[in-house]
């Protein structure tokens, strides 16, 4: 089955028309909370993917930065938005570097 771009195309709309849509305007309450969670969610990945390349358990990460369990559960999972310097400490004990830009 062939599928004509041309015909998709037709159907997509703008990445900003659709978050505008279902979300808010950019600038917005609703929008800023969105893009908030989205982030906390974002680190949390990339925390989470680390520790498992590690083979480094929540527990042994959480000793290892002075946190508990619990806490390196809820930041894998994008539920609390991560202050910078514990931020940080977790990139460090996984051997990741921050930058600012």
């Amino acid at each position: 089955m062939r599928v004509d771009p041309e015909k998709l195309k037709k159907n997509f709309r703008p990445a900003e028309e659709l978050m505008t849509e279902y979300v808010g305007p950019a600038g917005s309450p609703e929008r800023e909370e969105m893009e908030t969670k989205a982030k906390a969610w974002f680190y949390g990945e990339i925390l989470r993917e680390r520790r498992r390349e590690l083979k480094m358990s929540q527990a042994a990460l959480a000793e290892k930065v002075g946190a508990k369990q619990s806490y390196i559960a809820r930041l894998e999972k994008g539920e609390v938005d991560v202050q910078f310097s514990s931020l940080l400490k977790i990139a460090g004990a996984l051997g990741l570097n921050v930058q600012l830009q």
